[in-house]
């Protein structure tokens, strides 16, 4: 009777001479893996010159070459489990992949929401890459649209990664959805003026400093009379596709009026305080 380490030994030994015989298989396998893997690595920036020819949208050309590059490597695992002869283990696979996909999904719901969302808004032009927005309390430029997360830089430089659905599901302004933004500013002026004289240089320098267009007008309105002047508001348009934008327009307008009322000598007056000594009336 054979003992018990003359069959381990035996066992030993044909998996050896199985390992031998199929050395060759298996570097193929290893080779065929590794270069599947570098070819999904570069395919990204390859498919992403070609497909700038033909796609504007960053986000679509990142959403395509994410994809064609898990189908490499998905298509490089299959050709090495052939190349081993473990047809049993990729019909296993393909088999047990709708029940472990239910199982998966189930499982990674946030994640595969994350990835549908981040799908729906590479698709749809209403949020692309270089746009600034407005989001679940945030506000920057959008730097990528990936399969899971939007990352968005603020003013301040930082990164901020806003989960796909949380962009998708909540209210987010975009600035670059229109070319022309409305701005307006405050000032007040001295009660001595003449007030349509201010409005008519007030709407004359804004209309030199951005020019309307189309159907556009300026709005001039004033608004309240003031412990120390009468104030008002100006309402124009300017060519913006980010906030900052809004904020440099009001302050090239202030300096621009402001050097138009110095030119005429329009006053714009500061709130003054009168103090009463006790002693004056004692």
């Amino acid at each position: 009777m054979e003992s018990p380490w003359n069959k381990m030994l035996d066992r030993l030994s044909n998996w050896i001479d199985i390992a031998i015989l199929n050395l060759p298989n298996l570097l193929i396998a290893i080779l065929i893996f590794v270069i599947s893997f570098w070819l999904s690595k570069n395919l990204q920036n390859w498919s992403n010159r070609f497909l700038k020819r033909f796609i504007k949208q960053v986000s679509i050309r990142g959403l395509i070459s994410n994809v064609a590059s898990i189908v490499v490597v998905a298509l490089g695992l299959f050709l090495a489990l052939g190349v081993l002869n473990l047809d049993e283990v990729l019909s296993s696979l393909l088999a047990g992949a709708g029940v472990a996909g239910l199982a998966i999904g189930l499982a990674l719901q946030g994640t595969l929401s994350n990835t549908f969302s981040g799908i729906f808004l590479a698709i749809k032009d209403v949020l692309n890459v270089g746009d600034w927005i407005e989001t679940n309390g945030y506000s920057g430029r959008v730097l990528e649209i990936d399969l899971r997360n939007t990352k968005i830089k603020e003013a301040d430089n930082n990164i901020v990664v806003i989960p796909n659905k949380m962009v998708l599901e909540n209210p987010f302004k975009n600035f670059g959805l229109t070319n022309r933004i409305r701005t307006s500013i405050e000032c007040g002026v001295s009660y001595e003026e003449n007030l349509r004289e201010v409005k008519e240089l007030s709407v004359k320098t804004i209309a030199k400093l951005y020019p309307p267009q189309n159907a556009e007008n300026i709005e001039f309105h004033y608004l309240s009379f003031g412990d120390s002047s009468i104030n008002f508001q100006i309402r124009f348009w300017v060519n913006a596709t980010a906030n900052l934008s809004s904020v440099e327009a009001k302050s090239e307008a202030i300096i621009a009026i402001k050097e138009a009322f110095d030119k005429n000598n329009i006053d714009i007056p500061y709130p003054i305080r009168t103090v009463l000594s006790k002693e004056k009336y004692t």
